[in-house]
């Protein structure tokens, strides 16, 4: 994995959480024993941490199948192997911790999962939550409506590439790239780039 974008340290309540950004696959990567120690208290957290992950194969859980490593800088300086999980499976992961202090991330996500189901039985509530969500970020009006035009307006472009046979993924990803190139003088990521 590449790194171009420099290592951030992420506040984890008030602690730290050693992270990794990947470039190519344009995701966040936290160690696992640093959120295991601020969770539990442990004062052996790589000892916890391995009890877990057995118990979590007896379980039946892949999650464990899942997970890399990456070095990361240690304590010491030196730069080590640690067990690193991206975003989802660092929530997945914080489900299986019993631990007051993960409780209310636990609550968070039944919330969001909640939510969700929500909107698949009613798709316009998706759309009130991001006007909501946009307003609350400091956005206009105007924007998010200017913004909610543009996903409308994609979705009809992939709908028509859906029904002229491209294949979502890669070649939906070469298109979108293409089509960016051509407005914007940029590929997508150069693009993003800028915009960060």
């Amino acid at each position: 994995m590449e790194n171009k974008k420099p290592d951030k340290i992420q506040l984890f309540q008030e602690q730290s959480v050693r992270t990794h950004w990947d470039e190519e696959q344009e995701k966040w990567y936290f160690s696992i024993i640093d959120v295991v120690e601020i969770l539990t208290d442990s004062p052996r957290p790589r000892k916890y941490w391995n009890a877990l992950k057995t118990k979590l194969q007896a379980e039946g859980s892949e999650l464990s199948h899942k997970l890399g490593q990456l070095k990361i800088q240690a304590q010491d300086g030196k730069m080590r192997l640690t067990d690193v999980a991206d975003t989802e499976q660092l929530l997945r992961l914080i489900q299986s911790i019993p631990s007051p202090k993960a409780e209310p991330l636990k609550v968070w996500l039944a919330k969001v999962g909640y939510e969700r189901i929500e909107e698949t039985e009613d798709p316009e509530l998706a759309f009130d939550r991001a006007m909501e969500t946009y307003l609350k970020k400091g956005y206009s009006k105007n924007w998010i409506n200017q913004r909610l035009k543009s996903i409308e307006v994609r979705k009809e472009l992939t709908d028509e590439w859906e029904l002229r046979g491209v294949k979502k993924g890669t070649e939906y990803a070469i298109l979108t790239d293409e089509i960016t190139k051509a407005w914007a003088g940029l590929s997508v990521k150069e693009y993003k780039k800028i915009k960060d």
